[in-house]
């Protein structure tokens, strides 16, 4: 049996983990070791996070269309009925950009709306 050096190899792994784990805290980013520790941890935060983070946008959309249903007074829940009934497809992201930035046509939405529920 010949002998196998390993030694480019594991060089550029350890190169990789480490240039991925460049400024971590402390050691997580200097040795190996804790480098891949890390990592690991690191990677399985920004899954988590990317489902996460497009739960609080749609909980952001939701309180910012019901602070603007209510100064037309409706409930949130009134609002997108009405808008379902009326067969208007908008989506809470674009629908709550327009409470922000257009009230003028939220108002409008806002009416339509309770017609609809009326």
């Amino acid at each position: 049996m010949t002998r196998v050096k390993r030694g480019i190899l594991k060089n550029k792994r350890h190169k990789k983990v480490l240039k991925e784990a460049r400024g971590y805290y402390s050691a997580g980013g200097k040795t190996f070791k804790s480098a891949k520790e890390q990592l690991l941890k690191s990677m399985s935060y920004s899954y988590r996070d990317r489902k996460n983070n497009k739960r609080n946008f749609r909980r952001l959309w939701i309180t910012r269309i019901n602070a603007a249903a209510r100064l037309n007074s409706i409930s949130y829940n009134e609002f997108i009925n009405g808008l379902k009934k009326a067969s208007i497809d908008i989506d809470r992201k674009i629908l709550s950009e327009i409470a922000v930035n257009d009230p003028d046509a939220f108002s409008k939405l806002a009416d339509i709306a309770k017609k609809q529920t009326a």
